[in-house]
């Protein structure tokens, strides 16, 4: 195997690697901050489409986390990404939170129930009967279905939350219509990920704490990926997998001096 290039730039997941549960995993403020010193690209990301980028600024901040917006990326901003150069000035019909209608808005998209280009499913704690049924009809009846990322459940202190792509089934099992995800594991997001801040797969790491997402994703770009074991993956299931990171390590503090 060809050695791998040094790492110039870093993409990395923020839920299980740099916060767990609102609160920062131990060494994850010394990483960011080394990263801002190096002057390296990185961009932290997240699957869940719910924020803004600005949103998620302030609330890693209030864990000590400084992340200047401009490095946080997120499946709404990979999807407004993916419509925007698919069709440009469209419309959708939208199921989700601020996070992916700002994106949507930024791109200069027309959010409309009728008869929309695209059904976006995007996160959100407010899924309701009425805006299912609505989303079945408008693709039974021509628009095309997009979802945000296919992560079915989400963590909160009282245990897993449905995620979008239980609700994405949902609507599949009523119309017999897959979407397209373009979130994680889709290496889609880590390329325009590494478009944004002017980076190459070749030189780049993604760390994450997910075989099926994050390390999947890294490796389809083509990129030096990082198992971090403060998340969803524990050591024992690495060899269930047909595919295998390039590294692992305890947590986001051992990769601190790899800066």
């Amino acid at each position: 195997m060809a050695e791998r290039k040094p790492i110039e730039s870093w993409l990395t997941d923020m839920d299980g690697v740099l916060v767990h549960e609102g609160v920062p995993i131990p060494g994850a403020a010394e990483f960011i901050k080394r990263l801002r010193e190096s002057g390296k690209p990185f961009l932290v990301l997240t699957n869940n489409s719910i924020y803004t980028p600005r949103d998620l600024q302030a609330r890693l901040a209030r864990m000590g986390l400084d992340v200047p917006v401009e490095n946080i990326w997120t499946s709404a901003l990979a999807t407004a990404k993916f419509l925007e150069d698919q069709r440009p000035g469209g419309t959708a019909y939208v199921i989700g939170e601020a996070g992916l209608t700002t994106a949507l808005h930024d791109i200069g998209y027309i959010l409309t129930d009728h008869e929309p280009d695209y059904v976006v499913l995007g996160e959100t704690r407010t899924y309701s009967f009425e805006s299912l049924t609505r989303a079945i009809r408008l693709i039974n009846g021509g628009a095309r279905f997009i979802c945000t990322n296919p992560d079915e459940t989400g963590p909160s202190t009282e245990g897993p939350l449905p995620a979008t792509g239980a609700v994405a089934a949902l609507i599949t099992k009523a119309t017999g219509r897959d979407p397209y995800f373009a979130g994680k594991p889709n290496p889609l997001m880590m390329r325009t990920g590494l478009n944004a801040i002017g980076a190459h797969s070749e030189t780049s790491a993604m760390i994450g704490d997910r075989m099926d997402t994050d390390v999947l994703a890294g490796l389809e770009a083509g990129m030096e990926t990082i198992l971090v074991l403060t998340g969803v993956t524990g050591e024992a299931e690495i060899d269930r997998y047909p595919f295998r990171p390039s590294t692992v390590v305890d947590s986001i503090a051992d990769l601190v001096d790899r800066v």
